[in-house]
C-alpha cells in the first residue's frame, strides 16, 4: 500500500483507503448487503457489482484524493479482515468553505456492536485534525432512524429539512440536513478526555 494514503486503527478497525488488492473485497462487500443497502442507495446496475467496476472504482478513488476532492475509508475486521463498512467524504472545498460531505454504510452482518461510532469518530478526527475541514455535512431519509441516532451520537446536528433532495432507491427522497462542525467535534472531545 502507497504511505501516501492514510491509515489507521482503532480497538477493533483498521481503517484506511482502498487500493488495488481492496477491489475484490469491496465487491463482496457490495454483493452481500445489496438488498440491506437497496432501501438507501441509487438504483444500482448490474455493473456496479463486477470486479472490473470495482477496479476502476479504486483508480477513481485514488484520483480524487490525489485532487483532494474525496477521501473514501473502508474499515477492515481487524479479526477477519473482511471490509465491514464504508465512509466517503466528498466534495471536498477548501478556501472559505472548508467542507465535506458524508455517506456510509455498514455491512448487515455487523449491525448494533457500535462499529459506526469507532470508524466514524476516527474518519472525522482525521478531517478535522489532518484535512483542516470546519464543517462535514451528512444527510439521511428521514425513516432511517438508525442513521439519524448515529448522527446524533456523533454530535451532527439537525439544520434542515430538504424536500425530495436525492433520488434514492428509484424515488425522490425527502432527507433531514445536518452537520458537524469542527469548534463543537472539538468541544466534544475535550470533555470526553476529562
Amino acid at each position: 500500500m502507497s504511505s501516501k494514503f492514510p491509515q489507521f486503527a482503532t480497538e477493533r478497525l483498521i481503517i484506511r483507503v482502498a487500493v488495488a488488492s481492496d477491489a475484490e473485497k469491496l465487491c463482496q462487500y457490495y454483493i452481500r448487503n445489496q438488498v440491506h443497502l437497496a432501501p438507501w442507495e441509487p438504483i444500482r446496475s448490474e455493473v456496479y457489482y463486477t470486479l472490473r467496476w470495482w477496479q476502476l472504482r479504486v483508480e477513481q478513488i485514488h484520483i480524487e484524493f490525489n485532487a483532494a476532492s474525496a477521501i473514501n475509508f473502508i474499515a477492515i475486521d481487524r479479526d477477519t479482515s473482511e471490509i465491514v463498512a464504508v465512509a466517503n467524504f466528498s466534495n471536498i472545498i477548501q478556501g472559505v468553505f472548508k467542507s465535506c460531505y458524508l455517506g456510509y454504510s455498514i455491512s448487515k452482518a455487523y449491525e448494533g456492536r457500535g462499529l459506526m461510532v469507532e470508524f466514524l469518530q476516527s474518519c472525522l478526527a482525521f478531517m478535522f485534525e489532518n484535512v483542516g475541514l470546519n464543517r462535514v455535512m451528512a444527510n439521511y431519509i428521514p425513516v432511517n432512524e438508525r442513521s439519524g441516532a448515529l448522527l446524533q451520537r456523533l454530535g451532527f446536528e439537525r439544520e434542515g429539512y430538504a424536500r425530495q433532495y436525492l433520488k434514492i432507491a428509484g424515488v425522490w427522497q425527502d432527507h433531514v440536513l445536518t452537520a458537524l462542525l469542527h469548534a463543537d467535534w472539538s468541544a466534544r472531545n475535550r470533555n470526553s478526555d476529562n
